[in-house]
C-alpha cells in the first residue's frame, strides 16, 4: 500500500522530465505485470511502425510497476494516478497522447472520459470478457457508458464479442490473445540457466510457479513425500522476507532460496525457492511437470502458456472457469499417466 500511494506521488514529475509538450506520444496502460508482458508484442510494434513517437506506460499495481519500471521499451513508466476527473485532465496534459490503449481490463471511466472529450482515440487489445460482468446487467449502464467510448475493441474470443454486441457495441474484432505471440516468442530465446541445471544435476523437476498460499498448503505434503529422484523448484507470487522463510520451513526436505546459492553446492539440494522476479519463464523449459498457481483459491489463475509453449504437462487447481485458455488446453490436452515419469 506505500508503495501503491507513494508512487502516484512521484508520477507527474517523471512525465514532466520525460515527455516535452512536443512530443509524439503513444500510451499504453495495463494493470498489472500479467498484462504488460501480454501486451508487449503490441508496445514492440508500435515502436517498430512509429519510432517518432515515445511510449508511456502507465500501471495500477505495485507488483506491475515496480518490476517495469526501468523497461527499455518505454521513454516513461508511470503509476497510473487515481480516477479523478482532476487527475485525468492532468495526466492527458503531460501525456497528450495520439493513441491510448488499455490492454484486457482496468477501465477508469474519468480517463476514458476525458480521452473521447479530447478526440484522443482509445482501443481495448487482447479483451476478455465475461457474462457475470456489471457490463452485462441490467443494472450496469453506469459501467456500460464510458466502455462506449472506445474507437475499438480487439478481444480474445468469439463470447466476448457476442457480449458486446448485446449491448449495442459493434466495433469490435476477434483478434485473439496476444498472450500466445508472447510465450511463442520464448521459444527463439536463449532459456539455459546454468544454475538450474547444477540444482538439477540431471534429475526430474517439477516447477511450481506463481503460487499463492493454498497452492503452498497442497505442494507442501507432496513435496516432502516425494522420492529423492525429483527435484522441485518454487516461485512464489510474493516474495516478501516473512512469507519466503515460512515456505521455506514448511518443507522437510533441503530447500535453499535462489538469494542463498552464491558458494552454494546447489545440486546438495532437494528444493529451490526462487525469491526473485523475472525467471519463472525460462525455468518452465527445465520442468518435466508445472504446477501452476492461482486456481485453488480465488486469486485467479496465473500464465499457463508460459510452461505450456515448452510442451510441459500442467497441474492447476479447480477453479478456471474464468480462463478459456485452460478450458482449452483441459480439453486437447492428453492424460497424464505417472507411469510416464518413474519415481513420481
Amino acid at each position: 500500500m506505500k508503495k501503491f500511494i507513494d508512487g502516484r506521488k512521484e508520477t507527474f514529475s517523471i512525465l514532466q522530465q520525460k515527455i516535452d509538450p512536443l512530443d509524439k506520444v503513444v500510451w499504453f496502460h495495463v494493470a498489472s505485470l500479467g498484462e504488460y508482458e501480454q501486451g508487449l508484442p503490441i508496445i514492440e510494434t508500435v515502436k517498430e511502425l512509429f519510432p517518432s513517437h515515445k511510449i508511456v506506460i502507465s500501471f495500477f499495481s505495485p507488483s506491475g510497476y515496480e518490476n517495469k519500471k526501468n523497461s527499455t521499451f518505454a521513454d516513461a513508466v508511470v503509476y497510473l494516478p487515481l480516477d479523478t476527473p482532476s487527475n485525468a485532465a492532468k495526466f492527458l496534459n503531460f501525456v497528450h497522447p495520439d493513441l491510448a490503449l488499455f490492454i484486457k481490463y482496468d477501465f477508469w471511466p474519468n480517463y476514458l472520459k476525458e480521452l473521447q472529450n479530447r478526440n484522443i482515440p482509445s482501443l481495448l487489445i487482447s479483451g476478455g470478457f465475461r457474462k457475470d460482468q456489471l457490463f452485462f446487467k441490467s443494472y450496469g449502464d453506469w459501467m456500460r457508458k464510458p466502455l462506449k467510448t472506445f474507437e475499438y475493441f480487439f478481444v480474445q474470443n468469439e463470447q466476448s464479442l457476442e457480449l458486446l454486441k448485446s449491448i449495442g457495441i459493434e466495433n469490435v474484432t476477434v483478434s485473439g490473445d496476444t498472450r500466445f505471440d508472447r510465450v511463442s516468442r520464448q521459444l527463439k530465446q536463449n532459456n539455459k540457466l546454468a544454475f538450474i541445471e547444477e540444482f538439477l544435476n540431471n534429475k526430474e523437476c517439477i516447477v511450481a510457479g506463481s503460487t499463492w498460499p493454498e497452492d503452498d498448503i497442497l505442494m507442501q505434503n507432496f513435496i516432502n513425500e516425494a522420492p529423492s529422484t525429483v527435484k522441485f523448484i518454487v516461485a512464489p507470487h510474493e516474495i516478501k522476507p516473512e512469507k519466503i522463510r515460512k515456505l521455506k520451513n514448511s518443507f522437510s526436505k533441503r530447500a535453499i532460496l535462489f538469494t542463498e546459492k552464491e558458494d552454494a553446492q546447489l545440486s546438495d539440494y532437494e528444493i529451490l525457492i526462487l525469491d526473485t522476479i523475472g525467471l519463472l519463464t525460462k525455468v518452465y523449459s527445465y520442468a518435466d511437470i508445472a504446477y501452476v498457481g492461482g486456481a485453488a483459491g480465488k486469486t485467479g489463475l496465473h500464465n499457463i502458456l508460459e510452461p505450456a509453449t515448452f510442451g510441459v504437462p500442467i497441474v492447476t487447481g479447480s477453479n478456471i472457469e474464468n480462463f478459456p485458455e485452460a478450458i482449452q488446453l483441459q480439453k486437447i490436452a492428453k492424460p497424464l499417466y505417472c507411469s510416464e515419469f518413474p519415481g513420481i
